[in-house]
């Protein structure tokens, strides 16, 4: 009780919704099923806070634990003082109570350890009690040649060795030195063996110098890969006479004792030899986690942007996958993403079959009736972008196409996944049915391919992987059930994601419906191998059956809530078959919500759900989002105009600014300077992937293929220079 108590402190939560989320969650109910299901439970906290209310927990039970563990072991050297037991039990960090523990820990052989066993820890002891007596006759009475203690030189060189390690050990001082270093040291870096860098990747760290507190994560991870590949050598900075100062006056009592020099040689090696380099790797080790968490954080907002880009939905798309040699792949697939057509042309070099290409595109274009051109930004995207712009010119009919991000197409197109659904096609043509498929449901096809793969992430391959996949499924995950499926449609793969199912399972629903057909009510459903009662409850709200028995179905409404649909149905004199038409929103709008709540004995969010859900039942939450750039005509680079305005989509969102397509070879920059005439923390605070946004070109660099662009409209002044 008194952790939870914690928690919500921390986490400034009231505690009951912090007690529900963990008691739900023990109980086997996934986190989409809690932040949609059990609103009233946990004051409709979200998918996210609930994750780190769960994380937080399992911290706080380790750090229980460690707590439990320290203590035993304290307890069984017979060294537990009620004081240290406090300190412990009061920790709020593992760092802290690792902190504690240190001066107790069995430890390797040190220069301590082998002083101790010379028996020089009273003399030690002594010297720390800063006697005005003399030191050389004290120190003559430990030489011990049986112990090999020969000389009074070795006499105080072991309890300097001994009182270095206590002074190491201390728990306060190392909190102190810690925190010194994190606000006043300096993380540096210098060019070691710079004939590495052939590209000069990392150039701007031969040299570099910045606060530990103020360095960012870009850089952070900049550095760590470039001493990684042995480019860069990397130190921390401090002031260490200025650490040593405050170390003297804590623990150095009387200055005119005769052991005082001798105190402060210890206090000195101290430092330098046991605790600046632990600190150093202490410091290292947080700033390399707090880049990660940060990369991790990007990488993931990235994600969920990308998977919740609107959907095309109701067209029939061209797909193409660019290239050179191996000629560009076509697929054409209809409305459902259906397979129509497979082929392949070779408009450039080096066959520059140009007209033929034409014409076989045009044959395409008319036999299958395409609304839409998908091109994959890959290799011979720009050229097949003017190819086929140049070539619906020629047209009749009225076709757009789009540049499509094609990121982890080909790692799909290889996989067992993409063999097992086209068996008969080769890689590339998987890509270019991947290439098109992406217009139509971005999700239903990106949930195919390893999130690492898509393109949108920061120095992701510097990360803790296991972390990083954490996260990323958990976005996934979330996208997936905010959407909701299509239960008569989704593949094995999108089935996975939603709350409760594993691939077994998965799998187990498409061997069904390809048996029996589609599925035409929820409870059908009960039917599945290994779907149980639990797995039922928590997965079925999430599932969609948009043409079945029981229009209820094809609402996000848990079937936990149909009998109250049903009575506030009856009650405006509707069936479920009104659900969706302007009578019945009007009919839902003129309602008390919280009155209702009360006749009908549930939540008020609840209600408040149900009435979003039978005003507009197939609500997609991606439909409210712009939707994507459509075109017919090309944009060079030699185009552009400093104080041109272009309109472009949000491709990458980095520490540093925004990658944007604006239809040319290479996406623009936008730096985070560029992204706005007030303050701007973080790029994610102004733009997401996905956005379609209005920039000005700010600068072009043809030879190195750059292009700087500024979401800061210019001034008129500015135009005319």
């Amino acid at each position: 009780m008194e952790l939870l108590k914690q928690l919500a402190v921390k986490l400034h939560i009231p505690f009951v919704h912090v007690q529900q989320v963990i008691q739900l969650y023990e109980e086997g109910n996934t986190i989409p099923f809690i932040a949609r299901y059990r609103k009233e439970m946990t004051g409709a906290l979200d998918e996210v806070q609930i994750r780190t209310i769960l994380d937080e927990w399992n911290y706080l039970q380790n750090l229980t634990k460690r707590k439990e563990e320290v203590i035993r072991l304290i307890d069984e050297q017979g060294k537990l003082t009620d004081e240290l037991k406090e300190a412990i039990t009061k920790a709020t960090k593992l760092q802290e109570v690792e902190d504690l523990y240190r001066p107790y820990k069995q430890k390797r052989r040190t220069k301590a350890t082998i002083a101790k066993e010379k028996g020089l820890e009273p003399f030690a002891e002594w010297l720390l009690t800063f006697p005005n007596e003399s030191i050389t006759e004290r120190a003559q009475l430990f030489i011990d040649e049986q112990k090999e203690v020969h000389t009074i030189e070795e006499v105080i060189q072991g309890a300097k060795d001994i009182i270095a390690e206590k002074v190491s050990d201390d728990a306060t001082l190392r909190q102190w030195i810690r925190h010194q270093t994190w606000q006043t040291g300096m993380i540096a870096s210098v060019g070691k063996e710079v004939e590495k860098d052939e590209k000069r990747v990392f150039e701007m760290y031969y040299d570099h110098r910045e606060p530990i507190a103020k360095a960012p994560a870009h850089r952070v991870l900049a550095m760590n890969r470039g001493e990684k590949e042995g480019v860069l050598r990397i130190a921390i900075d401090v002031d260490a006479e200025r650490i040593i100062t405050y170390i003297r006056k804590q623990v150095i009592r009387n200055e005119r004792s005769s052991a005082a020099d001798i105190v402060a040689e210890a206090i000195e090696d101290a430092y330098k030899r046991l605790i600046a380099p632990s600190i150093e790797r202490e410091v290292r080790n947080e700033l390399t986690e707090h880049a990660e968490e940060r990369a991790i954080h990007i990488f993931a907002e990235n994600l969920r942007n990308l998977l919740l880009q609107p959907p095309l939905k109701g067209k029939v798309v061209l797909g193409i996958d660019p290239a050179y040699r191996t000629g560009c792949k076509l697929a054409v697939v209809d409305e459902t993403g259906k397979v129509l057509h497979i082929d392949v042309i070779y408009p450039h070099p080096p066959k520059n079959e140009v007209e033929k290409a034409k014409e076989k595109l045009k044959q395409l274009l008319h036999t299958y009736q395409v609304e839409l051109i998908s091109i994959g930004n890959g290799t011979a995207s720009r050229e097949t972008e003017q190819f086929v712009a140049d070539t619906i010119s020629e047209w009749e009919g009225n076709v757009f196409y789009l540049i499509v991000n094609e990121a982890g197409a080909s790692v799909y197109s290889a996989s067992d996944l993409a063999r097992k659904e086209f068996p008969h096609l080769q890689v590339e043509e998987r890509s270019a049915v991947s290439i098109a498929r992406r217009v139509q449901d971005p999700l239903a096809e990106l949930v195919k391919i390893d999130p690492k793969s898509v393109g949108v992430g920061q120095y992701q391959h510097d990360v803790s992987q296991k972390k990083l996949e954490q996260s990323l499924q958990f976005v996934v995950e979330t996208v997936v059930n905010q959407v909701g499926v299509n239960v008569n449609t989704a593949s094995p793969t999108l089935l996975q994601y939603v709350s409760g199912l594993t691939k077994t399972v998965a799998e187990n629903i498409v061997k069904y419906r390809e048996e029996h057909g589609k599925f035409t009510n929820r409870e059908q459903l009960k039917h599945i191998p290994r779907l149980g009662a639990k797995t039922y409850e928590q997965c079925i709200g999430f599932l969609r059956i948009i043409d079945g028995d029981e229009p209820l179905d094809r609402t996000p409404i848990h079937p936990e809530r149909y009998e109250e649909v049903y009575q506030l149905l009856r009650r405006l004199g509707f069936s479920t078959e009104a659900i969706g038409s302007e009578q019945l929103r009007v009919a839902l709008e003129g309602i008390n919500v919280e009155e209702t709540a009360q006749e009908l004995n549930i939540g008020v969010l609840t209600l408040q759900d149900i009435i979003d859900a039978l005003k507009r039942p197939e609500r997609d939450p991606r439909d409210d989002l712009p939707k994507p750039i459509l075109k017919q005509h090309v944009l060079k680079m030699e185009d552009l105009k400093k104080g041109m305005e272009l309109e472009g989509t949000v491709r990458n969102v980095v520490d540093f600014g925004v990658f944007v397509d604006i239809g040319v070879k290479q996406d623009g920059l936008v730096h985070i300077s560029k992204l706005s005439n007030r303050y701007v923390k973080h790029p994610l605070d102004v733009v997401s992937v996905g956005d379609i946004v209005k920039v000005w070109v700010d600068s072009v660099d043809l030879q190195k293929e750059r292009i700087a662009l500024t979401m800061i409209p210019p001034t008129s002044e500015n135009t005319l220079s």
